[in-house]
C-alpha cells in the first residue's frame, strides 16, 4: 500500500492522526470546492457549448474506477451502432492514450488539457460524439450526459475530501450524473448493495448500474498486440509475479489469486513512469523458472517498450465489462447518443 493510501484508509494511529492534521485542509478544499460548483451552477463560471454531442466518464475520488476501460466499452458501443465517436482526455501519466488506442484502434484518441478545445478537435476530424475520460470535474465544457463512476472495493462510509481522503467531491455529487455506475472487480454483493444504498440516499431519482471487471485471459506483451494468449488455468499452481502501477492494485491482485496463481505482487504508484531499474526488481522477483510475469494493459503500454528481449515473457490481463444491472439505462444511454438514421436509407 502506497504511503498516501496508508493515510487516507490505515487504522495506524499515526496515520489516523496525519489525517486529524488535514481534516481542516480538507473543510478548505469542501468549501472551495462546492463555491466552484456552485458558480458552475448559476452561470457564474462559463459553460462552453459543442456542435457535437458530449458524454463524460468520471469519478468521484481519486483514480480505481475503471475510467479507462469504462470509456473504451462505451465508445465500442457508440460504433457498432453507427456512431462515429473519438476519446478525448488529458493524457495524465501517459498510458490511457495507449490503452485507448490498444482497445480501440480505430477510434481517435485526442490528448488535450482543454476539454473545450478537445471537444472541437473531435468535431473538426468527423466525430458524431466525444467521450470525455476523466472529466466529471471539468465542468467548463458542456455534455448532453455525465456518467459517474464508484468503486465498489474503495467504498467507505465515512467519506473524507482530499488531501484527508480520497474523495474528490462529497456523494451528492452525484446528483449531476445521468446515471451513477457502481463498479467492482472482487467486491462481494453485501458491499455493492451498501454503495448503492448510499447513493439512492445523497441522489434519490439517479439511475444505478452496476458492472464488473473481471478478467478473461492472458496476452503476451510483445509489442503489445501479439496474437499468442494463455487461459486463466495456465496461472493455476504457478508462481506470479503480478505487476501494479493502478490506483487498486490489490483488487488487480486477488484477481490473480482467484485465478489460482501463487501471487508474489508487486505494486507501484498509479500513473507509474517505469525504468530499467524497475523492470530488474520485476524480474528478480522471478524465482522459479515456470513463474509467470503478468500485469495489466495500462501497465503493459509502458513496459513493453523496455521489457528485455531474453527475459521471461511479459503478460498482461485481458478484461471483460460485464453489466450485472441497469443495463436497459445504459442502452438507452448509447442510443441518445447514437446519431438519428433516416428512413430511406
Amino acid at each position: 500500500m502506497r504511503l498516501i493510501e496508508k493515510v487516507w484508509r490505515s487504522n495506524d494511529p499515526v496515520f489516523q492522526a496525519t489525517r486529524l492534521v488535514l481534516t481542516p485542509f480538507a473543510e478548505t478544499y469542501r468549501v472551495v470546492t462546492a463555491a466552484r460548483g456552485w458558480m458552475y451552477d448559476h452561470g457564474v463560471l462559463p459553460i462552453t457549448g459543442s456542435a457535437i454531442p458530449v458524454v463524460s466518464v468520471g469519478n468521484l475520488s481519486v483514480g480505481g474506477t475503471g475510467k479507462t476501460p469504462f470509456a473504451a466499452w462505451l465508445a465500442a458501443e457508440l460504433a457498432k451502432r453507427g456512431a462515429r465517436p473519438a476519446v478525448v482526455l488529458r493524457g495524465y501519466g501517459g498510458d490511457e492514450p495507449l490503452v485507448h488506442a490498444h482497445l480501440n484502434p480505430h477510434i481517435p484518441v485526442i490528448i488535450e488539457k482543454r476539454r473545450v478545445n478537445g471537444i472541437a478537435d473531435a468535431s473538426q476530424l468527423g466525430a458524431t460524439v466525444a467521450v470525455l475520460d476523466d472529466a466529471f470535474q471539468h465542468r467548463a465544457a458542456e455534455r448532453t450526459i455525465d456518467i459517474a463512476l464508484l468503486s465498489a472495493e474503495q467504498w467507505e462510509p465515512k467519506m473524507r475530501l482530499l488531501p484527508a481522503g480520497p474523495w474528490r467531491e462529497p456523494l451528492s455529487a452525484v446528483r449531476r450524473a445521468a446515471i451513477a455506475v457502481i463498479t467492482r472487480k472482487t467486491a462481494a454483493s453485501d458491499k455493492v448493495s451498501r454503495l448503492r444504498d448510499a447513493i439512492i440516499r445523497e441522489a434519490p431519482g439517479i439511475p444505478v448500474a452496476v458492472v464488473h471487471f473481471g478478467i478473461t485471459e492472458l496476452r503476451r506483451a510483445a509489442r503489445v498486440g501479439a496474437e499468442e494468449a494463455l487461459p486463466l488455468s495456465a496461472m493455476k499452481g504457478r508462481p506470479v509475479i503480478a505487476v501494479g502501477g493502478i490506483a487498486n492494485s490489490n483488487a488487480f491482485f486477488q484477481q490473480l489469486r482467484d485465478a489460482g496463481g501463487d501471487v508474489v505482487p508487486i505494486g507501484f504508484p498509479d500513473h507509474h513512469r517505469y525504468t530499467s531499474a524497475d523492470v530488474s526488481q520485476i524480474l528478480a522477483a522471478g524465482g522459479a523458472p515456470d513463474a509467470l510475469v503478468v500485469c495489466t494493459l495500462k501497465d503493459a503500454v509502458k513496459l513493453d517498450s523496455i521489457w528485455p528481449a531474453t527475459a521471461p515473457p511479459l503478460w498482461y490481463v485481458l478484461q471483460r465489462l460485464e453489466i450485472e444491472s441497469g443495463g436497459d439505462t445504459l442502452e438507452k444511454l448509447v442510443v441518445q447518443l447514437t446519431p438519428k438514421i433516416p428512413a430511406d436509407e
